[in-house]
This record gives C-alpha cells, structure tokens and sequence, in this order.
C-alpha cells in the first residue's frame, strides 16, 4: 500500500474528499516523524510502537574499493509490532483483514470496546 492508497481508503472510509484525507495522513505521518525526531516514543495501541534505536560508531568497509571506513553514530527509526496487530496478521483470512480494518476506533486508540 502507498501513501497514495492510503489517502484513497481514508477518503473512502470516511467521505472526506481526498484533498481533506490527505492533510490527514500527511499531519499524521509528520507528528510521527516529529516525535521521533524530538526522541519520543509513539505507541499506537493495538498496532504497534515507534522508536528510535542508537547505532554505534564501528569500522565498516566501502564494497566499491575494499576501503575501511569510519561509520558514525546514528539514530535509526524502529517498528515493533503489537500484540493484537500480529495475532490479526496470524489468525485471520484476508478478508477478515478487510472488515476490522474499517471498524471504528475508539479515542483511546482501543477498539477492544472497554
């Protein structure tokens, strides 16, 4: 799925024209990125987790010319998947997929209905 679809199945979903579905995945994947930046984590619940993981500074090699070279430190962005987002993937057939992915979702991010 692309960004593209996405904002497609968000205007579908919710009768918003494309142009208001857009601002909304694109104002989501910003806050995202934002936080992330900002070294907060973002946990969605029953979808997942957003983090950043520090990679060490280490000697790796340029394949072109067999050089070794100095890698800095960085930052990676990492997902980890939650609990109910894997049982779904696992369990379910895809057209069962299909119909959880259209049911609301409560403020609180839990669909479980507590």
């Amino acid at each position: 799925m692309t960004k593209v679809d996405l904002v497609e199945e968000v205007s579908r979903v919710s009768d918003l024209t494309k142009k208001h579905s857009e601002i909304i995945v694109d104002t989501v994947v910003k806050s995202v990125i934002d936080a992330l930046h900002r070294g907060e984590k973002i946990e969605l619940r029953g979808f997942g987790s957003f983090r950043l993981r520090r990679r060490e500074p280490r000697r790796g090699r340029n394949p072109k010319t067999g050089d070794r070279v100095d890698v800095p430190p960085k930052k990676v962005p990492y997902f980890k998947p939650g609990k109910e987002l894997k049982d779904l993937i696992n369990r379910a057939p895809l057209a069962d997929l299909d119909e959880t992915a259209t049911a609301p979702v409560t403020a609180s991010g839990d669909d479980s209905g507590s």
